[in-house]
């Protein structure tokens, strides 16, 4: 088996589209009142007689409609618009992990590694109970080298999510290809196909090659029960 061509990262293939959910919780609570989807705005000034002229607030907008605006240009490959959108939104609403989190899908498919591993970041630490963010960050850093971090985000992953197929069948390409544990990648692959409810060819063979590599090193390591024990020929005169 080629182990070149084992999948080297699975995500989602859409966009992240659940706005609140992937909301900060200390926004949450800034905003009182129960309220999930958007930030408080600022109430106007009452008018006094001798008020001092003050800069009006601008109007950012309605957040969501926005996210959903920016999901639209990405799902139509305009990136470059999408980017400038999930930007400004950042930029907007600081304390939202959603426009993060499609950023560093925008950087990570653009190969701008360094920048999506920070935008992943930012959005797990935002919203820790974000699987996708670990599993997204996990393949940002398996793609940049950084073997033990790729592995340590797909862990946090699963521990938010132990029956996320996708981290699985990562987590365990990690330590079977890259770090080179293919007994701790086995019960991942084992994981991932009974979540994933289908065969998997590729899986199915790697599987087979580590279990086949495992019963060859057994044999080899025991000694043989049939082994003819050689015949005393005395001391020599």
């Amino acid at each position: 088996m080629n182990r070149s061509s084992k999948r080297v990262g699975i995500a989602a293939s859409r966009p992240i589209t659940t706005w609140t959910t992937l909301l900060l919780v200390a926004v949450l609570t800034a905003c009182g009142g129960g309220k999930t989807t958007k930030p408080d705005r600022p109430a106007p000034p009452s008018p006094t007689a001798n008020a001092e002229p003050t800069t009006p607030v601008p109007d950012k907008g309605d957040p969501e409609a926005r996210f959903k605006q920016a999901l639209e240009l990405m799902k139509g490959r305009k990136t470059a618009e999408a980017e400038s959108a999930f930007l400004k939104l950042a930029q907007d609403f600081p304390d939202y992990a959603g426009p993060q989190m499609n950023l560093g899908i925008l950087y990570a498919k653009s190969n701008r590694r360094d920048v999506a591993i920070s935008a992943f970041s930012r959005a797990a630490t935002m919203n820790p109970q974000n699987a996708s963010a670990f599993n997204w960050l996990g393949i940002a850093n398996r793609e940049a080298g950084n073997y033990p971090r790729a592995q340590q985000a797909y862990e946090k992953a699963l521990a938010v999510k132990p029956d996320y197929a996708a981290a699985h069948l990562n987590l365990g390409i990690l330590l079977d290809e890259y770090l080179k544990q293919p007994a701790a990648a086995l019960p991942h692959y084992q994981e991932y196909l009974r979540l994933y409810g289908k065969e998997d060819l590729r899986v199915l063979a790697w599987m087979a090659e580590i279990q086949a590599s495992q019963k060859a090193a057994e044999a080899t390591a025991a000694p043989s029960a049939t082994a003819p024990v050689p015949a005393s020929t005395g001391a020599k005169k």
